[in-house]
Parts: structure tokens; sequence; C-alpha cells
């Protein structure tokens, strides 16, 4: 019990990151250099069983936009003291056929965008919402922090059940600790991580040179497309559409104004 106490101890003293984004100090504990292989290999492997559709309009669109938006990566990251943050990128974006509304970015830059998520985009500035949204979460090593925290989430299932071995209070424990750092946990981490791609994605996506004002536009298409729901946000992993929509708008003047620092005065 000891031994895997210390464990999580250790683990959680050597797994502090510093988001370049937000300057908070992160749970991570999983390194690029053993997490981008992994991902490109993946990436290869998916591409290679779906219809990457290339040479067209769309795909075209999907590859420029993509260019903007690393590019836009780049200038905000040497700007601000972390000029060799993406250099085991490769960054590489693929339109492919699926009827599916997503679009993801892996750790690394490899980008997918499915062909049905186009009519919500509707246009070039959608694209760089999605974009921006999406790359946001591998900037911010977003994956690797859900892995480090499920990890730490098991170790604790471990150590109650080791603690717990020879008691008849073992089947409530698992119970209560599965449902309670599910939702008092992992679920609200992975909402906090969507708020927070939506709030870097918005500022990546204007120093890329596009309308800030997209991002709250393209939510209530997104919502209409659900049938404007407006569900709990608490046993979901994402923020309710209302409350993701008023957020992009009131981010919109602020990421405009910080994009003047670097010289972008106009959106496309």
């Amino acid at each position: 019990m000891k031994k895997i106490a210390l464990i999580g101890l250790l683990l959680g003293i050597s797994a502090c990151k510093t988001n370049p984004f937000t300057g908070k100090q992160t749970l991570n504990f999983t390194p690029n250099s053993s997490l981008f292989p992994t991902s490109f290999n993946q990436y290869s492997q998916f591409l290679a069983s779906n219809k990457v559709i290339k040479g067209t309009s769309d795909a075209e669109m999907i590859k420029r936009v993509g260019e903007r938006i690393a590019k836009a990566s780049q200038l905000w990251l040497e700007r601000n003291g972390y000029k060799d943050y993406l250099k085991d990128y490769r960054w590489e974006y693929n339109l492919v056929e699926s009827n599916e509304l997503n679009a993801w970015c892996m750790p690394g830059g490899k980008i997918v965008f499915y062909t049905g998520i186009l009519p919500i985009a509707k246009n070039e500035r959608g694209i760089a919402v999605i974009m921006g949204h999406e790359v946001a979460h591998a900037l911010a090593d977003h994956g690797a922090q859900r892995m480090s925290a499920s990890t730490i989430q098991q170790i604790g299932a471990i150590a109650g059940n080791i603690l717990l071995s020879d008691s008849k209070y073992l089947n409530q424990f698992n119970t209560a600790y599965g449902l309670g750092t599910q939702v008092g946990i992992m679920l609200p981490f992975s909402r906090s991580h969507e708020t927070e791609a939506d709030a870097i994605g918005l500022q990546i996506m204007a120093l890329a040179g596009y309308d800030p004002d997209e991002g709250y536009k393209l939510w209530e298409r997104m919502s209409a497309a659900s049938g404007n729901s407006s569900e709990s946000s608490i046993l979901s992993t994402h923020p309710s559409n209302t409350s993701r929509i008023a957020n992009l708008k009131a981010l919109a003047p602020k990421v405009k104004e910080e994009a003047k620092k670097y010289g972008v005065t106009k959106f496309q």
C-alpha cells in the first residue's frame, strides 16, 4: 500500500508540465518521444483503411487552412518563448470520406477532417474554427493529460482494492469510486479541455487571419444540427452548446485585440 501511494505521489510530482498557452501546470507524464511515433503509426494505418479525398477544392481548402493554423501556432509559440515546442511535429492534413460530423488532430499534428462536417463548417472560416480547436487539443497535450489522469485513477482503484481486500465494503467502494471519479473528476477534466481548446483555437485562427466571430456562429450551426439540444453538461464530456456559444462570443473581441499585437488587424 505504501509503495502504491509512493508511486502515485512520484508520478504526480514528476508529471508537472507547463501549458504554454495558459501558463498552468498540467498533469502529464507521457513524453512526446514515446507518444508521437505511436500517433504517427496509427494515423498511417487509419489513412490506409479509409477513403482519403485528394485533389478536390475541399481537400485543398483543408490543407490550406491547416498550413495557416500551423504557421500561426509556431508564431505564437516563438513570440512567447517556446521556439522549439513544435520541432517534433509532422504536420499532415487529410480530408476523409465519412458522414460523421467530426474532425481530429492526433499528437504531433496529424489531422483528419470528415466530409460530413463540411456542411456545418460552411466556409473556410468555419474550417478554421474546427481546425484551430482540434490543433489546440494537440498543442496543449490534452490526450497525454487524459492518459495521465486515467493512470492516477487506476492507481487509486488498485490502492483501494488492496486496502479493502478483506472488507465487506469492497463492492461499495468500487461502485462509489468509479462513479465518483468519473463524474467528479474525469468528466469535468474533459469539459475543461474542451473549453480550453475553444479559447486556444480561437486565438490561433485569429493569428492565421480568420475572423474569430465565426467561432460562435459555427457552434450555432452545430447546435441547430443537433436539434438545438440544451442537455446538461454534468454527465457529458463536452460543455453544453449554450455555454459554449456564449463563451466564444465573449472571447472574440479579446482575441481580436490580442491578434493586433502580432500585426493582424484584418480578418478573412
